[in-house]
């Protein structure tokens, strides 16, 4: 079926001497993979290299044919250009953690519009933020809501945060229960969207065991999961 919808890059990976494997997060069904024949080595063909970075937003006409199959891109072009993404030192280590977190959290084929308007508007606020030291911590916590393990917040009160059910409580019942600072900046982050976000102040230590804490997370609630790879590069940057 040919289809013309958005498309988010997840990850791109060399194949053979001039191809390229594209993982793309689609507005009209979910995650898809496309195969590009010699993009690599043409100079005058209708697809650049360029075009398929990490986390480049795509206006694409494609044939989709379901099933977990190889799709087919026939057209493509960028959209929402970004204006530092892929320029600015930092938010390219930034950039290249959460397409890497996207890449081992999202499993669906299927259409998710609230996800991919989270994302469409989230990465905007990223390339056009000055300040973003903090922003992959509250990214990572909106993104369970759409993941389904966003942690409950009726009890927030509560002093302990049971990372294995996902919900506030009075005292620990297992080895995934925590408290302390992270607890506290958990309750924090629930409560701050984007442009609130740079009056939370973190030093590297406190950033860095939230960040532990939320990956711990993740792997509790998303079967296979891997830590990103890319996680050694951003703590460099931010150290």
């Amino acid at each position: 079926m040919l289809i013309q919808t958005k498309a988010i890059i997840i990850s791109a990976l060399k194949y053979a001497e001039a191809d390229l494997i594209v993982k793309a997060y689609t507005l009209s069904d979910g995650l898809c993979t496309y195969m590009l024949k010699g993009v690599l080595k043409s100079k005058k063909g209708k697809f650049k290299a360029s075009m398929f970075q990490s986390l480049t937003q795509l206006d694409i006409v494609a044939n989709h044919r379901g099933g977990g199959k190889m799709e087919y891109l026939k057209e493509a072009r960028v959209i929402g250009n970004y204006q530092t993404l892929h320029t600015h030192p930092v938010k390219q280590a930034m950039s290249m953690f959460l397409a890497e977190m996207l890449r081992n959290t999202i499993q669906e084929e299927e259409s998710n519009e609230p996800l991919f308007q989270y994302l469409e508007y989230s990465l905007g606020v990223l390339d056009t933020s000055e300040r973003i030291a903090n922003f992959h911590l509250l990214f990572l916590l909106n993104l369970t809501r759409y993941l389904g393990f966003q942690p409950e917040t009726e009890w927030r009160d509560l002093p302990v945060f049971n990372l294995l059910d996902g919900v506030f409580q009075e005292i620990s019942t297992n080895d995934y229960c925590i408290e302390g600072k992270n607890v506290d900046l958990l309750k924090s982050l629930l409560g701050t969207d984007f442009d609130a976000l740079a009056n939370i102040k973190l030093n590297q230590t406190s950033r860095n065991d939230f960040l532990n804490m939320l990956l711990l997370y993740y792997s509790l609630h998303i079967e296979g999961f891997r830590k990103p790879k890319s996680l050694s590069v951003l703590n460099e940057i931010f150290g």
